[in-house]
């Protein structure tokens, strides 16, 4: 029988450290070859793009993500588990929260393997969607003691930190200026939806791990090359798909392809990470293809006794 979930069962299901524990999973599969998953696709649509992405675990299952790019308040992302063996439909999730549950775990197993050990203060800018999944995951692997919040809207800000307060039990507080809130914190997220840059690496301290989440490329990106520039290690969830952007990633363009590392490799030990505590370390999330899947099926996994 195939399995359907909506929004509020992907929420009750998959916890911060289910969903990290899962990315990283994903990624050491994909580092050795057992998750396949090329770059995604899109078909051009009048006005905007549908985007498919697919994965294959290989012996295991395979599936693919949909969605568009029109940014209808509506929108649902529709995501299908395939049993590999049968070819039947094991389970289905249609909406908007594993999609942002995958991508904040990416972003919580880069904060784990590459923030320094005693990493404790954390400064997001943006307060949406993607915003609230970096920090929701980054608590699970660093005992977060501060948050500070920075959005070009003070009702945003202000409620993104009593969120964190109320859901997280994480001090939070809303800041006036983005280079304030960056300052002297040892995890910065960006997770905005900025073309142009949000954040000066010269308003960054010796040691700071950055998550980039929003626009990353060479026309359009939430940071300027002044933050690759400053990165003692750069690295990405997926450099093939990082160099199939269109625009180019920025950091998959020289002077910088040549540093950005895999995360995958740095979890299985066969590339080096963070070395020293005051190297700056810049994590440029793709969203690995097939991730969704792979939280899918763990979704079928922990959700089965419930069912």
């Amino acid at each position: 029988m195939t399995l359907l979930y909506a929004d509020s069962e992907v929420a009750a299901a998959l916890d911060a450290t289910t969903t990290v524990d899962a990315m990283r999973d994903a990624l050491l599969a994909a580092y050795d070859g057992r998750l396949v998953a090329p770059p995604r696709a899109a078909a051009p649509l009048a006005g905007g793009r549908m985007v498919l992405t697919a994965g294959h675990l290989v012996d295991e299952w395979y599936g693919f993500r949909s969605y568009d790019t029109f940014g209808h308040p509506q929108a649902e992302q529709l995501v299908v588990l395939h049993d590999a063996g049968t070819g039947t439909i094991r389970a289905v999730a249609v909406g908007e929260e594993l999609g942002s549950r995958r991508t904040g775990g990416l972003g919580g197993v880069a904060v784990d393997a590459l923030a320094r050990p005693d990493a404790a203060t954390l400064a997001v800018i943006g307060s949406g969607r993607q915003a609230w999944s970096q920090v929701w995951a980054a608590a699970a692997v660093r005992p977060l003691r501060d948050v500070v919040v920075y959005s070009r809207s003070a009702a945003r800000r202000d409620a993104f930190a009593a969120r964190v307060r109320a859901e997280l039990g994480v001090p939070s507080r809303p800041a006036t200026d983005p280079g304030a809130a960056v300052t002297g914190r040892d995890i910065v997220v960006l997770a905005t939806t900025s073309p142009t840059p949000v954040l000066h690496a010269v308003d960054l301290s010796p040691g700071t791990h950055v998550n980039a989440v929003g626009f990353k490329q060479r026309d359009r990106s939430e940071f300027g090359t002044d933050l690759l520039d400053a990165a003692d290690l750069l690295v990405t969830d997926s450099p093939a798909q990082a160099a199939d952007y269109r625009p180019p990633m920025l950091a998959a363009t020289p002077p910088y392809a040549g540093r950005l590392r895999d995360l995958g490799g740095i979890l299985a030990g066969a590339v080096p990470g963070r070395t020293t505590a005051d190297q700056i370390s810049v994590f440029c999330s793709t969203g690995l293809s097939g991730t969704e899947v792979f939280l899918l099926d763990r979704l079928t996994r922990v959700a089965a006794p419930t069912r």
